[in-house]
């Protein structure tokens, strides 16, 4: 038997508040890359001199080619001990994709709950106009996790709410991914995203209704989307990759349309697109399920068609498009138990906008 490895979780996870002064008291001449308003937050809760011991780059917007080759030439000209990531996702996958390319340990510092990106072992790389290009695996999670409270409470709330269309979506792909795998760590791994799921549909609107430190629903909504997400995706591994909802989240970033949109929420409505192509099927499991997600939606105010998005415009030639994107050969939408090709994904898109349409009209 090959030897199986899996890459679960950073090395250390530190969650607190005012915890970031203390922790990164030893890490002189370490390189702190993020972006622009991460930067600026993370300088206030630092004094002077401990902000000087540390090199910046310039703030990072996007997780492309061209930023890490620049990046990497800057650690070639700095020689940095090591990388400090604070910043959303793109900023995380960006530092963590360096770190790993140029041997240096990392310290994650996630300045929202969007993603569980400052976690995992993964980057995802996008082209210059934002488009999904491919992921990179790592050779290993971060070396030290940081969960500030103070900093991730600085963060728009649409960020909390996208992140938790990000995790909610482990359930509903890691129940299909995983099949009917009888491995230990990957059944850990599917009812954790059971439990993941109840959590935040439990939770997730006390803990929008007072987005602050001292509201401990929002501190487990925050955990649920940061830590809880990202363990889910290291203990089952390959047995729990993305499926659907990922798939059209990718696609989707192709339309120059959909920039202003965050990655989970972009995720929330491929959720509903998975489950209506399951619906295709004869699954009525998920009909109850993509009924209570619209529920859910309403709730907290993530998107239930491309019109919430901001898509409602796109024409028919772009819908076509996105959905044969989607359906890519190597796409992980056809880890679904069923056959998917453009037309039948285009059709559960269809079938998305229109009932939400038949709802809008009704009331």
């Amino acid at each position: 038997m090959l030897p199986l490895t899996l890459q679960i979780a950073p090395a250390q996870v530190i969650r607190g508040t005012g915890i970031l002064a203390e922790r990164l008291q030893t890490c002189s001449q370490w390189l702190v890359i993020g972006g622009e308003r991460a930067i600026a937050q993370l300088k206030n809760q630092l004094s002077a001199e401990l902000w000087h011991k540390f090199l910046v780059s310039e703030s990072v917007c996007d997780c492309t080619p061209d930023t890490i080759h620049h990046l990497q030439q800057l650690v070639q000209t700095t020689s940095p001990n090591g990388i400090v990531a604070v910043g959303g996702g793109k900023v995380q996958d960006t530092a963590k994709l360096i770190a790993h390319e140029c041997h240096l340990p990392i310290i994650t510092i996630p300045s929202s709950a969007g993603t569980c990106a400052g976690w995992t072992a993964l980057s995802n790389i996008y082209g210059d106009r934002g488009e999904f290009l491919y992921d990179v695996p790592l050779s290993k999670c971060p070396d030290l996790m940081l969960v500030d409270y103070d900093l991730i409470a600085t963060a728009p709330v649409r960020t909390l709410i996208a992140g938790i269309g990000d995790a909610i979506a482990k359930w509903y792909e890691a129940s299909i991914s995983s099949g009917s795998s009888s491995d230990t760590l990957t059944i850990c791994a599917v009812q954790s995203a059971r439990v993941l799921r109840d959590i935040l549909l439990q939770k997730a609107e006390r803990a929008i209704a007072d987005p602050q430190p001292s509201n401990a629903l929002w501190r487990e909504v925050v955990d649920a989307n940061l830590c809880m997400a990202g363990m889910i995706g290291g203990l089952g591994g390959a047995n729990c990759r993305t499926v659907a909802a990922h798939a059209i989240h990718n696609a989707l970033t192709h339309l120059p349309q959909a920039k202003g949109t965050l990655h989970g929420e972009k995720v929330a409505y491929g959720i509903l697109v998975q489950l209506r192509l399951e619906e295709m099927q004869g699954n009525q499991l998920a009909s109850s399920a993509r009924q209570q997600l619209l529920k859910f939606y309403s709730q907290i105010g993530l998107p239930k068609s491309l019109r919430d998005l901001g898509l409602g415009c796109i024409s028919l030639a772009e819908l076509e498009q996105t959905a044969a994107i989607a359906c890519n050969p190597k796409s992980d939408i056809h880890r679904l138990p069923f056959p998917v090709s453009p037309e039948l994904v285009l059709s559960a898109m269809v079938s998305v906008e229109l009932s939400q349409e038949l709802v809008r009209h009704s009331s």
